[in-house]
């Protein structure tokens, strides 16, 4: 993609799907993974797609992606050790900026990367996040690959919320308002059920 630099981007499948009572990444909906409708609007955003999730990669197979998993899975620190992990490969293939999205959003914006990358790129921020009607949006956020270093500081001592080390490490945030919400996602049986009629609504 000419004309900016590249960009990983993370999916975020690590989470432990105790409301969904199943591997919320595979869940069916409209006959396909949930993941598979995020991985389809996010990887013609980016340079290349990173699944950030524990346990057996090869259920991920089907998606053309490397799996990395926590540095220590057992530890669940939540999504900002996957963002972490998914960075040092980021990283080692010489890109500086990573893009995330979780599982669990398959009406994310088709320009999600473009616009973050512009208020980024404005603000000389760390770090671009996601916010709709005042309500930050932390998952869905665009890192420059040095902020691996606060990270890291922040799960070494127990902080493992992303909005909260957004904020700290002085964040900025593009504004999404227009239409209907496109971060909602589906973290049990009766809200996939809202997601598939909102994708077999008209228009």
């Amino acid at each position: 993609m000419i004309g900016r630099p590249p960009i990983a981007g993370i999916i975020l499948a690590g989470g432990r799907s105790s409301r969904m009572r199943a591997d919320k990444a595979l869940t069916p909906l409209a006959g396909r993974p949930l993941i598979a409708h995020v991985v389809e609007r996010l990887r013609p955003q980016v340079d290349f797609l990173v699944i950030s999730a524990n346990g057996d990669a090869g259920r991920f197979a089907a998606f053309d992606a490397p799996v990395v998993a926590d540095a220590d899975p057992l530890a669940y620190a939540g999504p900002l050790a996957g963002v972490c992990a998914a960075m040092a490969l980021a990283s080692s293939r010489g890109v500086e900026l990573v893009a995330t999205a979780p599982c669990d959003a398959p009406f994310l914006p088709a320009d999600l990367v473009a616009r973050l990358l512009a208020t980024l790129e404005r603000t000389g921020a760390p770090a671009a996040a996601a916010r709709r009607a005042g309500r930050i949006e932390p998952l869905f956020a665009l890192w420059r690959v040095a902020a691996q270093g606060a990270i890291d500081e922040a799960l070494a001592r127990g902080d493992a919320s992303p909005r909260a080390l957004l904020i700290h490490c002085g964040a900025a945030f593009a504004d999404f308002e227009e239409g209907a919400n496109p971060f909602d996602n589906f973290n049990d049986p009766a809200a996939l059920a809202a997601a598939e009629a909102r994708l077999a609504a008209p228009g």
